[in-house]
């Protein structure tokens, strides 16, 4: 079992080989064994799919406003498109130009997992960090309580 309370702030990037899937519209628009996680604390990991690994088709750039993160840099977000003329506005996010010590997720992309139809990891279906904010995906062998939740904004 893994504590989001035991991850650092400021935040630590890691490689996870761990096959990750994100489904939309009855199709399968994302797949990796070459994501990476970020882990912070209070909140579970936020997954980044190599885009590569994303179906061609399933990113178009949103008109949602950018967002800043002290820690990665500049946000900006994408709309997601499956099967069956599904779309996700501003549903996923990448950092064009992240800070040096995340570069390894330069132009990755990312994915909310409420809006979804799934997302995995290894096979297990995640729940969606609370709140709707935040894009952490809880999976089985995570503790909290997780910010994100109504009275952690504070956290």
């Amino acid at each position: 079992m893994e504590s989001v309370w035991d991850y650092p702030r400021p935040p630590r990037l890691e490689p996870e080989t761990k096959r990750l899937q994100v489904t939309l519209g009855g199709t399968v628009i994302a797949d990796t064994v070459r994501g990476h996680r970020v882990l912070e604390t209070s909140h579970p990991p936020v997954y980044y799919f190599p885009l590569e690994d994303v179906a061609a088709g399933a990113l178009e750039p949103s008109t949602r406003r950018g967002s800043m993160c002290e820690w990665k840099g500049a946000a900006s977000y994408y709309d997601v498109v499956g099967g069956a003329g599904r779309r996700v506005e501003g549903g996923a996010w990448t950092y064009r130009l992240p800070t040096p010590a995340f570069d390894a997720i330069r132009d990755a992309v990312a994915f909310y997992p409420a809006p979804m139809d799934s997302c995995t990891v290894a096979g297990e279906a995640v729940k969606p960090q609370p709140g709707g904010f935040y894009g952490g995906w809880i999976t089985s062998d995570l503790i909290g309580p997780f910010k994100g939740a109504p009275g952690t904004m504070g956290w």
